[in-house]
């Protein structure tokens, strides 16, 4: 009976997966936006550039042939022109078969010629594709349990939707709608993910205090620095205090990692004490010591690593303009590595957070038996 609602579930998720991917192949009717499909296209241009810095790039103009596929001109041929270097630093070459969002210019329009400009390109059958690749490893890896984190994962998407919906819609205290989706993705995570019972409320509980914790250390550090060091710039072209938004984004970068942290000493101190309900608490709180060495490093090198990646391409950038070596990283890694930092207390400080909160509860249920 378990072998057949395991192919029924199968066979449904590829049904879904089918029928996404079919729509969104043929889904043009339902934007608003005009859509093009590239059906020729021709370099008429190649032209080598220097500029000041003496970086060396290469220009190419082409002419696109498009076919529009949907709205008031559906079927119609137009003729794109498009610019694109080989750096494609900010623009993109568009080849036979692509899906161009497209406007009427509007200079033109005045003159009454037909021309269009490109805005953008449809990714949406690329991203649904990945998006059920990804659904598919993450269930047949971890089979139920990998169902419910994918469910999770959807539910605190539409969670953070829905605070930045309000946020900007009612112009709401940002941080305190921060706080209330700490506490809502961190017992739907966990409760999805690993069911109700004692070890998950362990972890939820560890979570919850070592983010606060590691949250409040972090705050009052950067008061008494008064934020010193601290480079905002890329934030400021947003219409929203920006030292705000940064600290929103600390809350919810932190938590990620405590949680990890917290389910992991959970589960493998739990895990000790059912093979070995007789175990003492001196041996769990060394077995916890010995598996938080293990993990903390290498979750600390993980974090640094994500966080800093994402520099990377405005690192090159800088450098190739021979921008110096100091200002550079601190233009573009002072608010990464304060992210990382703030995660890396966090880690840290939630192994001993997680370990004394597994070891009251255990301590009880002794006592109890």
């Amino acid at each position: 009976m378990k072998s057949f609602h395991k192919w029924w579930l199968a066979a449904l998720l590829i049904l879904c997966a089918a029928v996404s991917i079919v729509f969104t192949l043929y889904n043009d009717s339902f934007y608003h936006q005009t859509i093009a499909t590239v059906t020729e296209n021709t370099v008429t241009k190649t032209e080598a550039v220097t500029d000041q810095f003496n970086n060396k790039d290469t220009l190419y103009t082409q002419q696109l042939t498009a076919k529009i596929t949907n709205g008031e001109k559906k079927g119609a041929v137009i003729t794109l022109i498009n610019q694109y270097s080989d750096s494609k630093g900010f623009d993109n070459e568009y080849e036979i078969g692509h899906d161009l969002f497209i406007e009427k210019n509007k200079l033109a329009e005045k003159n009454d010629v037909h021309s269009y400009d490109i805005v953008g390109v449809k990714r949406d059958v690329h991203i649904i594709t990945l998006l059920w690749v990804f659904i598919a490893v993450l269930i047949a890896v971890g089979r139920l349990q990998g169902l419910f984190s994918v469910i999770s994962l959807f539910i605190n998407a539409a969670i953070i939707w829905t605070i930045i919906s309000i946020y900007t819609t009612y112009d709401a205290y940002l941080l305190i709608l921060c706080i209330v989706g700490i506490f809502l993705f961190t017992i739907l995570s966990l409760l999805l993910v690993n069911g109700f019972n004692e070890k998950t409320m362990t972890a939820i509980l560890s979570t919850l205090v070592g983010t606060f914790v590691s949250l409040g250390l972090a705050f009052i550090v950067l008061k008494l620095t008064n934020e010193q060091g601290m480079r905002y710039e890329e934030l400021q072209f947003i219409t929203r205090p920006y030292k705000t938004v940064f600290m929103a984004g600390l809350f919810i970068g932190s938590l990620g990692a405590v949680m990890d942290i917290a389910i992991t000493m959970s589960s493998s101190l739990y895990g000790l004490y059912e093979k070995n309900p007789a175990i003492s608490l001196k041996r769990l709180a060394q077995s916890g010591r010995e598996i938080g060495k293990d993990i903390m490093g290498t979750m600390t090198n993980i974090l640094f690593f994500a966080y800093v990646s994402g520099s990377i391409p405005m690192l090159l950038l800088y450098f190739k303009n021979q921008s110096a070596f100091g200002y550079t990283l601190s233009i573009n890694l002072s608010l990464e590595l304060v992210r990382a930092l703030v995660g890396g207390i966090g880690i840290v400080l939630a192994i001993p957070i997680s370990l004394v909160i597994v070891l009251f509860f255990i301590k009880r249920k002794q006592a109890i038996r």
